[in-house]
Order: C-alpha cells, then sequence, then structure tokens
C-alpha cells in the first residue's frame, strides 16, 4: 500500500534583515497552508506546516530531503508553497531571461536550483505534486531539457500591491543582502534531467513574468484550486483540474502545469490521490 508524505509551507513575512530592510507582508499565506494541510490530511497523508517564522531555508531542505529518504517507489510526496516568489541573477545560464525563480522563506531565497536538486534524492517511481501560490511560479522546479509544461509565450505582469512578489526595487537589494549565499549556491554542480527519476509535477500560481495575487482569506490561486475541489468532489485529472483552475482566475494570472523526470503519465492520475 502506498504512503503519502506532505509538507506544507506558508510566509506571511519575511525577516527583514535577510531582505535588505523589506518585510514583504501579506495576509492569506499561512490560511493557505493551513486549507492546504486539511485537504492532505482528508486524503490520508501524514502532513506537516511550516508557518512564516518557522518556515526557513535549512527547515524547508530538511523536511523535503527527510521525505526523500523515506519514501518508497509507487508513495507520494506533497508540497505546497504559499508566500512571496523572488527571483535572481541565473549565473549558470540555464533560463532564458537570465533570471532564476524562488520561494522568499522566513531567512532566505530557495532557489530553483535547489528545489530541482532536490528531486534527485527521491527514489524512481515516487510521485512528488506541487503547489506554488507565489509570483514568478511558473517554472520553480526547475526548467529542465526534456520537461513538459503549458507555459504562455509570454507572460502578463500585473501590478498590485497585494501580489505576491518582491517589489522590483527590493529583488537586488535583497539580491545584495546574501549575494554570497546565493552565488554559491548557483556554482555547485547543476542536476540534469538524467538525475531525476521520480515523476515531479507542478501546478503554479502563475506564469514566470506574472504575479500571483494575495487576498483576505486565500491566495487568488489557492481559493480557486478550493472551488474547483470541493471538498474532494472534483473528478478528474491533474490535468483537467489544471485547465478548471485556469477558467477561474483572469488572464494576468494563468497557472502553469509542468513535469520534470517521469511525470507526463502523473499527470493523467487523479490529484491528491495516494
Amino acid at each position: 500500500m502506498a504512503n503519502g508524505r506532505s509538507l506544507h509551507i506558508g510566509v506571511n513575512e519575511v525577516d527583514p534583515n535577510a531582505y535588505g530592510g523589506w518585510s514583504g507582508p501579506l495576509n492569506a499565506c499561512e490560511a493557505d497552508a493551513d486549507d492546504m494541510k486539511a485537504l492532505s490530511d482528508v486524503a490520508g497523508f501524514a502532513s506537516k506546516q511550516l508557518l512564516t517564522k518557522a518556515a526557513k531555508r535549512d527547515a524547508v531542505l530538511k523536511e523535503i530531503r527527510e521525505a526523500g529518504k523515506a519514501l518508497k517507489p509507487g508513495d507520494i510526496f506533497f508540497l505546497t508553497y504559499s508566500g512571496h516568489g523572488g527571483q535572481v541573477p541565473d549565473l549558470n545560464n540555464e533560463e532564458k531571461d537570465g533570471r532564476d525563480e524562488t520561494w522568499c522563506l522566513y531567512d532566505g531565497e530557495l532557489i530553483d536550483d535547489e528545489l530541482y536538486a532536490c528531486w534527485s534524492g527521491f527514489e524512481k517511481d515516487v510521485r512528488i505534486v506541487v503547489l506554488s501560490d507565489s509570483c514568478h511560479s511558473g517554472t520553480v522546479i526547475k526548467v529542465a531539457p526534456n520537461s513538459i509544461g503549458t507555459a504562455l509565450a509570454s507572460g502578463t505582469l500585473a501590478s498590485s500591491e497585494l501580489a505576491r512578489g518582491m517589489p522590483l526595487e527590493v529583488i537586488g537589494r535583497a539580491y545584495r543582502a546574501q549575494k554570497g549565499l546565493y552565488d554559491k549556491l548557483q556554482a555547485e554542480k547543476p542536476k540534469t534531467e538524467d538525475d531525476v527519476q521520480a515523476s515531479v509535477l507542478l501546478i503554479s500560481g502563475c506564469q514566470d513574468a506574472q504575479t500571483s495575487m494575495d487576498g483576505p482569506f486565500n491566495g487568488a490561486f489557492t481559493g480557486a484550486l478550493l472551488q474547483v475541489w470541493k471538498e474532494g468532489a472534483f473528478k478528474g485529472t491533474y490535468r483537467t483540474f489544471h485547465k478548471k483552475i485556469q477558467r477561474k482566475l483572469p488572464p494576468t494570472q494563468q497557472p502553469n502545469l509542468m513535469t520534470v523526470g517521469h511525470g507526463k503519465s502523473f499527470a493523467r492520475q487523479r490529484p491528491f490521490k495516494i
């Protein structure tokens, strides 16, 4: 019988010392994590949460790596993130736009290269589903040569005080605040498609060039997802799930679906099925 583990991250603010004086307050990220944990509990996952000050880089990476060690072929890992998305300069020339996408954790950004490296720690045929309700999240699990995605040719940047992304004037400041760390991480040998034997699937809050909107109760993406899910009444695959969520959101925020490793067949399964 397959086993399921899940981790739900919600970051309502960040440490200004790690982001050049910016604290990035948001409303509903912890609530999103609560709702995703409730969904996973009902589905039978062994669930954990990391909220705001507990959602630090080392803590998040530790939980993902422990899941990689514990799960066996046929098992599933469900990972959700709700918070600001950021970008740092791409120093190893992997991204067409010259920027790596990030999750803004409490004490620093988690780069998409790091997430991608984590997937190589999972055994073959382990399923990994990632939901990222954050700005610039369209390829945050990492673009790879053979990855399958639904990314738009060009994104539309939404402008709002409730966008879950660092303001342009903060992006560079936050990068410089921990430049040594981010440059060192990108200097490490990058993982390739051949290193990933698991089946990884992402449904993002938006495209890489777009923003995900916050809200009073949930983020726009998480709210749309919960409406489509209907407390488990949804019938269909990850692909139909993604399309129905997409229809509930405006052109300025269009969720992406992409797979890495052996995730193509995974996209035909029912969402969150252990």
